[in-house]
């Protein structure tokens, strides 16, 4: 479990056979569950200058594997022994979308991602969601892509100042939004009972 307050920018150094290797300040351990770019990874092995972690190939097709080079998102996994903030994100990738639009305002910018209609029931706006493991809000929802407001804070402590049209990035949408759908779907009819005991469980 993580939050999605991204701790270090490392470089991902090779990518090979599954095996990632980065170069890193943060020094984990072995076993350690760690979020690249948003994907939760297992820690394999460590250097002097940094870790490896492996890619398992159900990781690999779902996520954007083009990212794994260079300059990328590092958070070490949730600790329940501390104040919590961003929101709680699983690393578990649901889509793979793409910068569409960027508009530059005065002291932030305007990010619109396209994704695939289906993922589109799980996104709302003022809702959570995770972009290449980073916690954000989304602004607004279209038919086709969302937006999302970049803070200064955010572009100044993540790889996102640097993004441009036609990045793909990796999405996990909200973990609520995900099981409330899952038990929408489940059933052809809901009264108020189910609705109430849904909210009860979140």
């Amino acid at each position: 479990m993580f939050t999605g307050l991204i701790r270090e920018i490392a470089e991902a150094r090779s990518f090979n056979n599954g095996r990632l290797e980065l170069l890193a300040r943060y020094r984990p351990q072995v076993g350690d569950s760690i979020a690249v770019n948003g994907a939760c990874l297992t820690v394999t092995a460590l250097s002097n200058k940094g870790f490896t972690a492996d890619v398992s190939h159900e990781t690999a097709a779902a996520i954007a594997l083009e990212n794994l080079r260079g300059k990328v998102h590092v958070e070490p996994a949730l600790q329940f022994n501390g104040r919590i903030e961003g929101h709680f994100v699983q690393g578990h990738i649901d889509y793979v979308g793409k910068v569409s639009n960027i508009i530059k305002r005065e002291k932030s910018i305007d990010l619109f991602i396209a994704v695939r209609k289906e993922a589109l029931t799980l996104i709302a706006p003022k809702g959570s969601i995770a972009i290449d493991g980073v916690s954000l809000t989304v602004s607004e929802t279209f038919a086709d892509r969302f937006r999302l407001t970049i803070v200064p804070h955010t572009l100044t402590n993540t790889l996102i100042a640097g993004y441009a049209a036609g990045r793909s990035v990796n999405i996990e949408t909200d973990l609520f939004a995900r099981y409330t759908a899952r038990i929408l779907r489940r059933h052809d009819s809901i009264n108020w009972e189910d609705v109430e005991r849904i909210g009860a469980i979140f």
